[in-house]
């Protein structure tokens, strides 16, 4: 067993019997919905090259996403709308989206794992494990399936809104996009309703 089940190993010997692990994807990107990840692991099972998401090729999370769904015990994938970050803000959108993740999961955890420094209003036990995805495998995976669903959706936003190149940034602010985001307002006046509205305050100066 590697070192990344040190932690996971101490909940268990403490008498957890289910363990899930959360992590979210897109909290910086203009606009897409924010995802997070749920992933209930088999204790000890050994997925090769399983790491943060954040350090893994595009080809290698696909990959390692088809052996999470295909081992794990469950897993689920929760969103939060652009509307929605932008009516309670990014970080609590996060949290919604962590704790819609939870709920989806057809087996429910004794206790959360939450990538992060906060834990906020989960139904059961939560913990904030601050660089979590380096430190339990649950939330590498979840870390995974949630940097893989949204990268998808935004592929197929792309295919929606080809001029603005969300295939290759994924939503990033970079100035590629926003050079395509102000020519695509200087033609239609506004955004597309992907975008959140909040991060774009100071969209022209950029």
């Amino acid at each position: 067993m590697t070192e990344l089940w040190t932690l996971e190993n101490e909940i268990y010997d403490s008498g957890v019997d289910i363990l899930c692990g959360v992590d979210e994807a897109g909290r910086g990107p203009l606009c897409g919905n924010v995802a997070a990840g749920a992933c209930i692991l088999p204790y000890g099972v050994d997925i090769p090259g399983l790491n943060d998401s954040k350090k893994l090729t595009e080809k290698k999370r696909e990959k390692l996403y088809d052996i999470i769904t295909s081992s794990a015990i469950a897993w689920a994938v929760g969103e939060a709308s652009p509307e929605e970050i932008d009516d309670i803000n990014i970080l609590n959108a996060a949290q919604l989206a962590m704790r819609r993740a939870v709920a989806g999961l057809s087996v429910t955890p004794d206790l959360v794992l939450v990538d992060g420094n906060v834990a906020r209003d989960f139904p059961m036990d939560a913990v904030a494990v601050v660089k979590g995805d380096s430190k339990s495998p649950s939330i590498a995976a979840a870390s995974i399936l949630a940097k893989v669903t949204r990268d998808r959706e935004l592929i197929a936003l792309d295919e929606k809104y080809p001029s603005l190149g969300l295939a290759k940034h994924k939503g990033y602010p970079t100035k590629a996009h926003y050079a395509a985001l102000n020519a695509y307002i200087d033609e239609y006046g506004a955004p597309p309703d992907i975008y959140r509205l909040s991060f774009l305050k100071n969209l022209h100066r950029q």
